[in-house]
């Protein structure tokens, strides 16, 4: 079993940065910039992108909103809804819209198809990227991210932790711990 390992919140607002930054230079002057954070893990990461990219007078204007997959999961019978589920809000119109899915960890690409699924239930947007803080490697699926803060070689008997504090980002990290239950 590997070592735990920690990533601080230094590196992680760098990261954070390299992402708003990225989405920025290829949406300068996007009118209708969607970000939708993947509930649970990529709400936190969604909004402080939003709060990076909305100051900007050359950068995109975007919306924040939030996708709740919970009816969409392969495997929701293993993992039934969790009580502090957030529910899916979205701010703007789908049809026509550049949408960006964010999350916080990348791994086997099945939270990113059930967002999907969820996504295509609302309308039919012009584009859809994705934006992840961590990529971990792993993918059962074909997805990849558009946008990457960071890459962590993780085994099938390790999770990443992915913790944003919204009221004190000193304490963000994130964590790749051996994991107790079963895979994926």
């Amino acid at each position: 079993m590997a070592t735990p390992k920690t990533i601080g919140s230094g590196e992680i607002h760098a990261a954070i940065e390299r992402l708003a930054a990225a989405i920025s230079a290829r949406h300068a002057g996007e009118k209708n910039l969607l970000l939708l954070g993947i509930a649970n893990g990529g709400v936190a990461l969604a909004r402080r992108l939003a709060d990076r990219l909305s100051p900007s007078a050359h950068g995109p204007r975007a919306v924040c909103g939030t996708l709740d997959i919970s009816f969409h999961r392969d495997d929701i019978g293993r993992h039934p809804i969790p009580k502090e589920f957030a529910p899916t809000h979205i701010p703007a119109d789908v049809h026509g819209a550049m949408v960006i899915l964010v999350d916080d960890v990348l791994f086997s690409g099945r939270t990113v198809k059930a967002a999907l699924d969820e996504l295509f239930d609302h309308g039919r947007p012009t584009k859809v990227e994705l934006a992840v803080l961590v990529d971990r490697g792993g993918r059962l699926l074909p997805v990849a991210a558009d946008y990457t803060g960071l890459t962590v070689k993780a085994g099938p008997d390790e999770k990443v932790v992915v913790t944003l504090d919204p009221k004190n980002p000193k304490q963000d990290a994130v964590n790749v711990l051996p994991n107790r239950k079963s895979k994926f």
